[in-house]
C-alpha cells in the first residue's frame, strides 16, 4: 500500500492532529498571562525609540547634506569672503550652534559665528584621506558632546578652505509628554545627551531630587544594556526591529518604585533602507526612550476553561474517528479481503456484505459475482429493472464528520472568549499615540521648512548677473541632491519660467510667484505643495519648488501608529501612509471632532490631543496634532491625524481572543485538510468503484477496471478486474462446449 494513500493514513493523521490541537488549546488558552507591564506598552516604547532614531538620523544627515550643498554652491561661483559665507548660511539655516571657516594650509581661522569650536580636534593633514571629511563627535570641556560637520570651499587660484559647523546631539521636535526621558547613547554605553530629566538644581524638594537621581541612574543602566544589545551592525543585522525598522531595536524593563515600573525602548541609528549606510549611521549611536508606567495587577486566563475546550475537542475527535473507522475503514478492509478470496477461487462461503454506504453496494455486487463464478452454466443475469435501495453514502458520513468538527470550531471563533466593553486599554498607549503623532507632525513641518530653506539658499546665490544657464545648472544640482522636489524653476514677476529642472511645472500662474513661502496648489488631480523663495536683486522673481506628495507620504510610514492622515483646515486629506483619494474627507465624526478640538488654543498655542473610543465592537485609539511652531509651513494650518484599533495590540483580552480564534481556525484547517484528503483519495474512487462493481455484476464484461491509487480501493478494483477476466474466460468456455455437440451431429 502507498504510504500517503489508503484509508489508514488520513484517519491516523487526523487523530494525531486533533490530539495536538487539544494539547495546544489546553496550554495556550489556559495560560494567557499578562505581566504587570503589558507587552503592548513595551512595544510602544520600542516604537517611540525607533521614531527618535529616525528623526535623529534624518536631522544629522540633513545637516551634512545642507553644509555640503551650500559649500558646493559657493564653490561654483566667484570667491566669497568667509564672513559673507557664514552670514548667508546663518540667515538660511538656524540649526548649527557654531560655524567657522579655516584656511587648511595654514590652519588660520578666517571667520567664526556662534559658540567657539574645538578646531584642534580636526587633523588637517588627513582631510584628503578616506573618511577625512566624515562628521565626528568631540567632547567639550563642560562635558557636552558636539557633532562637527566638515565641508570644503574651493575656488580657482585661492587657498582651499574648510567650512566647519557644530551641532548638539539633541532630538529635533521629539514630543516627550510628561515624565518621559530620551537619550543619545554612544557605542560604549555612555549617555551623550538626554532630554526629559531635569537637573537636580532645577527641582525644589528633596523628593523631586531623589526622583531625578533615581531616573538618571535608571537611564544610565538602560543605556549600558541597550549599547550591548545593539552591537550588531545595523546594516547587516538579521534581527531588524518590529514593523519594518531597518536597524536593531527592542524594549527593556527596569526597577519598580511607588507602584510604577520603568520601561524603555532602544533603537540603533540605521539607514532609510536595509543595507544603506549614511553619515549618521557611521557614528554608531543608539537612542533610548524611558518612561515610568503604572503597573496593573497580573492577570491569567482561566486554566479550567482551556481544559474544558480541550476535553470537548477530544470527545468530538473520538466520535469522528470512531465514525470513520466504523463506517469507512473497516468495511473497506473487509471488501479488500473478500475480493482477494474470490480471486483465489474460494467461492464456497458467501461474501460478508458490510452495512450501509458504497461498501454495501460493492459487497452485494461481489456476492452476485461469486454466484456467477460458482455456477458456470448459469446464463448471464439480466440488468435489474427497478431502482436499487437508496443508501446513506460515504460523502454524507464525511459531511457529518465535518459538521461535528465545525460544532467545536465555530463557537471558538464567534462566541468563546470574546473581548467586550470591559477591555482594559492602558492609558500609556493613548498617551504614546498622542506624543508619537505630535512627533510625526513636527517632522513633516520641519521637512517642509527645510525644503523652503533649501530654496532660500539657492536664491541667495543668484544675483543680478546670474544667467539662465547658470540658474539651470544650480537647479539641476539641487534636484539631484534633494529628491523631495518634483520640479524646480525660476519665475519672473510676470510668471515666465526663466530656468527649470525636474518635471514640468504644475503651479505656474500668470500673476508671477506666490507671496506665501509655502502654499498648497489644488488645480490638478493631486495636491501640489509649492515652496517659494524670492531672489535678492530681482524684483518679483523667485525660485519655486514643487514638493512631491510621495515625499510627504513616505514620512508617514511609521510602525505602531495605524492609519495616518495629513488634513488641511477643511479636514481634507492631503497625504497618507496608505492609499487615499486626494482632498477626500476623513469620513468619521469622532475624528473630525478630535481635529477641531486639537485646533483650539490651550494657553498660547494649540495642543495635540488623543482619545479612546468604541467603534465597530472594538476600541480605537486616535490622536491629532496641529502644526505648531515657527517656520514657513506654519500658515498651512495642517493637522496630522492617526488612529488604530486596539485589537491589533498585545492586550490581555485581545490576546486571549486571538488565541481562541486561532485554535478554532486550526481545527477548521485540520478537519478540512484530513477530510478533504479522504474525499480525494478514498471516497471519490470508492463511489466510482461501487458503480463499476454493480455494472460488472449486471453483465458488463467489456469495461476494463483500472485502479486509481495503490491502496485498498485500488486493490479491490484489481480484484474485480481479475473477476471480470475470469467471467469472460468462463463465457468463452461455455460457448465452446455448446458448439462441440452441434459439430458432432
Amino acid at each position: 500500500m502507498s504510504l500517503l494513500g489508503g484509508i489508514r493514513p488520513p484517519i491516523t493523521v487526523l487523530s494525531v492532529l486533533l490530539l495536538a490541537l487539544a494539547g495546544f488549546t489546553a496550554v495556550t488558552l489556559g495560560s494567557v498571562r499578562e505581566g504587570r507591564l503589558p507587552a503592548a506598552v513595551l512595544t510602544s516604547q520600542q516604537h517611540f525609540a525607533e521614531d527618535g532614531a529616525v528623526a535623529l538620523r534624518a536631522s544629522l544627515d540633513e545637516s551634512v547634506t545642507d553644509l555640503d550643498r551650500a559649500a558646493a554652491l559657493f564653490s561654483t561661483g566667484k570667491p566669497v569672503p568667509p564672513d559673507a559665507v557664514l552670514d548667508k548660511i546663518g540667515s538660511v539655516y538656524q540649526k548649527w550652534r557654531g560655524t567657522a571657516v579655516v584656511e587648511i594650509s595654514s590652519g588660520r581661522l578666517l571667520a567664526a559665528r556662534g559658540e567657539n569650536l574645538p578646531l584642534t580636534a580636526i587633523d588637517r593633514t588627513r582631510l584628503t584621506g578616506e573618511g577625512g571629511l566624515a562628521p565626528r563627535m568631540v567632547k567639550l570641556s563642560n562635558g557636552e558632546t558636539r557633532l562637527l560637520t566638515l565641508s570644503l570651499l574651493s575656488w580657482k587660484d585661492q587657498p582651499q578652505q574648510l567650512l566647519v559647523a557644530s551641532s548638539s546631539l539633541r532630538f529635533p521636535g521629539i514630543s516627550l509628554g510628561n515624565f518621559r526621558a530620551i537619550a543619545v547613547v554612544g557605542s560604549d554605553g555612555t549617555v551623550l545627551s538626554n532630554d526629559g530629566i531635569p537637573e537636580p538644581e532645577m527641582v525644589l524638594t528633596d523628593l523631586q531630587r531623589a526622583d531625578v537621581k533615581r531616573d538618571t541612574k535608571q537611564l544610565r543602566s538602560f543605556a549600558k544594556t541597550a549599547a550591548k544589545r545593539t552591537k550588531a551592525n545595523p546594516l547587516t543585522t538579521k534581527e531588524p526591529g518590529s514593523g519594518g525598522f531597518p536597524g536593531v531595536s527592542g524594549s527593556l524593563t527596569g526597577g519598580e518604585w511607588g507602584g510604577e515600573r520603568a520601561a524603555a525602548g532602544y533603537a540603533r541609528l540605521a539607514g532609510p533602507e536595509p543595507g544603506v549606510g549614511t553619515s549618521a549611521t557611521s557614528l554608531e549611536l543608539t537612542v533610548v526612550a524611558m518612561v515610568n508606567v503604572a503597573q496593573n495587577p497580573a492577570r491569567t486566563s482561566d486554566a479550567f476553561a482551556g481544559l474544558v475546550l480541550a476535553g470537548a475537542l477530544l470527545l468530538v475527535g473520538a466520535l469522528v474517528v470512531a465514525l470513520l473507522v466504523g463506517t469507512v475503514q473497516r468495511p473497506l478492509i473487509t471488501l479488500f479481503l473478500e475480493s482477494r478470496r474470490l480471486t483465489r477461487g474460494d467461492l464456497t462461503r458467501p461474501v460478508s456484505v458490510p452495512r450501509g454506504s458504497e461498501a454495501a453496494r460493492i459487497g452485494t455486487a461481489l456476492e452476485r459475482l461469486r454466484g456467477q463464478l460458482a455456477d458456470q452454466d448459469a446464463p448471464q443475469p439480466p440488468a435489474p429493472s427497478g431502482r436499487r435501495k437508496r443508501r446513506t453514502g460515504a460523502r454524507t458520513l464525511l459531511a457529518l464528520c465535518g459538521v461535528l468538527l465545525l460544532a467545536w470550531c465555530v463557537p471558538l471563533g464567534l462566541l468563546v472568549n470574546r473581548a467586550g466593553a470591559d477591555v482594559v486599554v492602558p492609558q500609556q498607549l493613548v498617551n504614546d499615540q498622542r506624543e508619537r503623532t505630535d512627533t510625526l507632525n513636527d517632522r513633516i513641518r520641519r521637512a517642509l521648512n527645510e525644503g523652503q530653506a533649501d530654496l532660500q539658499s539657492v536664491a541667495s546665490l543668484m544675483g543680478d548677473d546670474t544667467t539662465p544657464q547658470h540658474m539651470t545648472t544650480v537647479l539641476e544640482r539641487t534636484a539631484r541632491e534633494h529628491l523631495r522636489y518634483d520640479s524646480l524653476y525660476v519665475l519672473d514677476a510676470g510668471g515666465k519660467v526663466l530656468a527649470q529642472a525636474g518635471g514640468a511645472p504644475q503651479a505656474t500662474g500668470a500673476k508671477g510667484p506666490r507671496k506665501e513661502p509655502i502654499a498648497l496648489h489644488e488645480g490638478g488631480k493631486k495636491p501640489v505643495v509649492v515652496a517659494t523663495a524670492q531672489l535678492p536683486g530681482h524684483s518679483g522673481s523667485a525660485v519655486v519648488g514643487e514638493l512631491r506628495i510621495d515625499f510627504l507620504n513616505s514620512l508617514l510610514k511609521r510602525p505602531g501608529l495605524g492609519e495616518i492622515r495629513v488634513v488641511d483646515s477643511q479636514h481634507r486629506v492631503i497625504a497618507s501612509n496608505n492609499g487615499y483619494r486626494a482632498f477626500e474627507k476623513l469620513g468619521d465624526e469622532r475624528l473630525d471632532a478630535l481635529v477641531e478640538g486639537s485646533a483650539l488654543k490651550v494657553g498660547m498655542a494649540p495642543r495635540p490631543g488623543s482619545v479612546l473610543y468604541r467603534s465597530g465592537g472594538g476600541h480605537v485609539i486616535a490622536a491629532a496634532a496641529p502644526f505648531v511652531g515657527g517656520g514657513a509651513a506654519k500658515p498651512l494650518d495642517w493637522t496630522v491625524v492617526s488612529w488604530q484599533s486596539a485589537k491589533g495590540l498585545a492586550i490581555h483580552e485581545y490576546s486571549l481572543q486571538n488565541r481562541t480564534v486561532l485554535a478554532g481556525l486550526l481545527g477548521f484547517a485540520v478537519g478540512a485538510a484530513c477530510l478533504g484528503w479522504l474525499q480525494i483519495i478514498v471516497i471519490a474512487p470508492l463511489r466510482e468503484l461501487a458503480r463499476r462493481a454493480e455494472a460488472l455484476a449486471d453483465g458488463d464484461r467489456r469495461t476494463v477496471l483500472y485502479p486509481r491509487h495503490h491502496d485498498e480501493v485500488g486493490a479491490v478494483t484489481r480484484s474485480l478486474e481479475i473477476i471480470r477476466q475470469q467471467l469472460q474466460q468462463q463465457r468463452k468456455q461455455a460457448g465452446g462446449r455448446a458448439s462441440a455437440p452441434a459439430g458432432r451431429n
